[in-house]
């Protein structure tokens, strides 16, 4: 229980069923913007393009959850962030920082984040541009 001024606030745990709900609503929607994202990682995407997508689908998907409660927060908890090849992680390109184009057999790293009233879900995804079942990566990218 925390307190804050002359109202106790008692924190939400995992035991309520409806935190549950917003964590796995949170899920959902990042798994179903993720699968987008990854179809559109080919040769000669704009990685800011992408990034750019995927946060208007985050806001578009949980804008359509819990559309009753008009105080509840909800949207954009991680921001779309895609990192090439040597670029480790946490790349998302302002509009005046170079943008970069997808080439085959770059490796690419995709990592965002939704939230439904705080309760967060984080998805992260690694892939070869160009790699299939048919024509598998390999050298160090695999």
């Amino acid at each position: 229980m925390s307190v804050s001024g002359d109202e106790e606030q008692i924190e939400k745990t995992i035991a309520e069923d409806i935190v549950v709900t917003k964590y796995k609503m949170a899920a959902d929607i990042v798994n179903r913007v993720c699968k987008k994202i990854i179809e559109r990682c080919v040769a000669g995407a704009s990685v800011r393009e992408l990034c750019k997508t995927a946060d208007n689908e985050v806001l578009e998907e949980t804008s359509k959850v819990f559309k009753k409660e008009k105080d509840l927060k909800k949207g954009i908890a991680f921001p779309t962030c895609i990192s090439v090849n040597n670029c480790i992680c946490h790349f998302s390109p302002l509009n005046t920082d170079p943008d970069y184009i997808l080439q085959d057999d770059d490796l690419v790293k995709v990592d965002f984040g939704a939230h439904v009233d705080g309760f967060i879900a984080v998805v992260a995804h690694s892939l070869v541009v160009g790699a299939s079942k048919e024509k598998p990566s390999t050298g160090k990218k695999s």
